[in-house]
């Protein structure tokens, strides 16, 4: 959901590169919630971490506290952020319910990049 979101929301800005500490697959969960705000993820793919091991990467963004733990470190990363969200995967309960949590730390990985990623790239280009 962050990569979805951080490529409608930074357009050219950012290449926005998103991978797990293991690759599982796209959730359909994510699928329809960013559907829900006109953001098609149906084409992203799961990816492993191991994939970009080795590459400049200027900005890393973890966004749960497991990713955080097992993140390997990136030689050259000018800033890291970590923001400790649920895994919403791991959600239970009804179909609906499971949406009302894909569907909060949807809006909370908006808020979080609006407030923190995007005046990065603002800051970058002066």
């Amino acid at each position: 959901m962050a990569e979805g979101y951080l490529r409608h929301a930074a357009g050219d800005e950012f290449e926005a590169l998103s991978a797990g500490v293991e690759a599982k697959g796209l959730n359909p969960l994510a699928v329809e919630v960013m559907n829900e705000i006109g953001i098609d993820i149906s084409r992203q793919t799961s990816k492993d971490l191991e994939q970009f091991h080795g590459q400049g990467i200027p900005y890393i963004v973890t966004v749960c506290d497991n990713a955080k733990q097992r993140c390997p470190i990136f030689p050259g990363t000018y800033k890291f952020l970590h923001w400790s969200l649920t895994d919403p995967a791991e959600a239970t309960g009804s179909h609906e319910e499971k949406l009302t949590v894909f569907r909060r730390v949807r809006d909370e990985i908006a808020k979080r990049i609006e407030q923190e990623l995007l005046p990065l790239v603002a800051n970058s280009n002066r």
